[in-house]
């Protein structure tokens, strides 16, 4: 049986789209959505692409991944997608933006909002290139399977886990400085971290992107009232929290940070676009990723930047060098209070969001190993104790590890420093490589081999100075007295 899928895979990668439309008019006309991975969007390097032997081919008869037979997963269109996409992005990422022009002034800290935005605009089309020449991977995993085989799949699929479980506990962290803002630290900050840890799992518990869908428009619009609620209070009130009316408010225009508040500047800037992690598994569920997926990105893109710079500066400029992060606790005590309490859809989103990606990859891996990739979407006891078994073993290490580093800004700095590094940019350099290894140095091609090594070298150069300047922050907050008791701690983390 696996011979003959993986025939018919290779068969069907080699025929032309419109032969295989002509082939499958029933099928063509019975869904006329469903998915059309060539098009005029496709380069030359995806249509003469071919997977490599170590490439996934479990995909059911009549379609192109494993979550399109029975009970089909692949339900988004457009709309579905900007949503999914927006909930993924507009986050988390957003609350440390104000801090950062704090440090790299506001000039050079509007450039790293717009210049990073571009870049992983750019990294996310190419993880589309690579799609279309490959449409039978559901994750990013897959797809390093067949650039580089067993080794790096296991090196990628361990990553993927390690980076979404950094931003899940980045959630896990916010929801607990939410909590504690909110109840005035009635309890140990632990203890929250557990609250926040089960309502994530609870939201991950329904199995499509479908799902995430329908709940991204009143998360996205959560974020955006919670901090206009903020800006609005700093105007009225005149000054930030901790401060008194007319004190000396100071705004950098170019910033002089050390090299290493730079670094980590620039990491947290990066992970406002850590969301290509997942962007993969949102085309496996979508009808037609090769025609909307562009067009979504586009549009989360421009929404994205103009946002972010709306929300730093704003903040910034009536904040000045009080300006806090997470960007909420700005705000004067009780707007500051009211902004966590609206933006907990927001915060508790974000890690659902992610966390699915994660759980999904782990399904999957389950499925695969006890060979039963064709229950997948099917509604039995079995897929169902795979999936909430898989839920739980992932909330649970996500919650150590938001118990273990309960800081906002060092998490995010050592999440980016870490997977974000490659995972939003490095691997994507990687894929094209592949995809244009025999004419990488064409005439055609030079600008872009450029452009993907240096994207490449930046992972490498985040990977290695990020990782020392987010590890030696969090060192000198532990070592400073009264910051912080240490992990798994019961002191109050809303003063970060």
């Amino acid at each position: 049986m696996t011979n003959m899928t993986n025939n018919q895979d290779i068969i069907e990668q080699q025929r032309p789209a419109e032969a295989h439309l002509s082939a499958n008019p029933a099928d063509a006309a019975a869904d006329p959505e469903k998915i059309q991975e060539k098009s005029s969007f496709e380069d030359d390097a995806s249509k003469s692409s071919q997977p490599k032997e170590g490439a996934v081919t479990d995909a059911p008869d009549g379609d192109d991944n494993l979550f399109g037979g029975g009970k089909t997963y692949r339900t988004m269109g457009l709309w579905d997608t900007m949503l999914v996409l927006a909930t993924n992005q507009v986050g988390l990422g957003i609350l440390t933006l104000p801090a950062i022009l704090k440090t790299l002034g506001l000039v050079p800290g509007i450039i790293a909002i717009v210049g990073l935005g571009v870049v992983s605009w750019y990294t996310a089309f190419e993880l589309l290139q690579f799609y279309r020449a490959h449409p039978q991977v559901v994750n990013m995993v897959d797809m390093a399977r067949i650039v580089g085989g067993r080794p790096l799949e296991l090196i990628v699929g361990v990553g993927l886990l390690f980076k979404v479980m950094m931003t899940c506990g980045s959630a896990t962290v916010t929801l607990s400085i939410a909590f504690n803002t909110l109840s005035n630290h009635s309890t140990c900050t632990v203890a929250f971290a557990a609250v926040g840890a089960i309502c994530c799992w609870i939201l991950c518990l329904p199995r499509t992107f479908k799902f995430v869908a329908q709940v991204g428009l009143p998360s996205t619009i959560s974020i955006i009232v919670a901090v206009f609620i903020v800006i609005i209070s700093l105007g009225v009130a005149g000054h930030p929290r901790g401060e008194i009316p007319g004190f000396d408010k100071e705004v950098v225009i170019v910033g002089n940070p050390s090299f290493r508040e730079g670094v980590s500047a620039c990491l947290k800037v990066c992970y406002a676009y850590a969301g290509n992690v997942g962007f993969v598994s949102y085309m496996a569920e979508m009808k037609n990723p090769s025609r909307d997926f562009p067009k979504a990105l586009t549009m989360l893109q421009i929404f994205s930047v103009i946002l972010y710079i709306l929300t730093a500066v704003t903040i910034y400029a009536l904040s000045g060098q009080a300006v806090r992060s997470p960007a909420l606790g700005s705000a004067p005590d009780v707007p500051a209070k009211v902004a966590y309490a609206i933006a907990l859809p927001a915060i508790l989103s974000t890690g659902m969001v992610f966390g699915h990606t994660a759980i999904k990859y782990l399904y999957v891996v389950a499925l695969r190993a006890t060979k039963t990739t064709h229950r997948a979407t099917e509604n039995s006891v079995r897929s169902w104790g795979l999936w909430v078994a898989s839920a739980s073993i992932f909330w649970v290490l996500a919650f150590v590890l938001a118990s273990a580093i309960p800081i906002f800004d060092s998490i995010l700095s050592i999440s980016s420093a870490t997977f974000v590094a490659w995972f939003t940019f490095g691997i994507s350099g990687v894929f094209w490589y592949h995809r244009n290894w025999q004419e990488k140095f064409a005439r055609k091609n030079i600008p872009l081999a450029i452009v993907n090594g240096l994207i490449i070298l930046q992972a490498l150069f985040m990977n290695g100075v990020g990782m020392w300047a987010s590890v030696m922050g969090l060192l000198d907050v532990y070592n400073t007295p009264g910051k912080l008791e240490g992990s798994f701690t019961c002191a109050d983390n809303s003063i970060f």
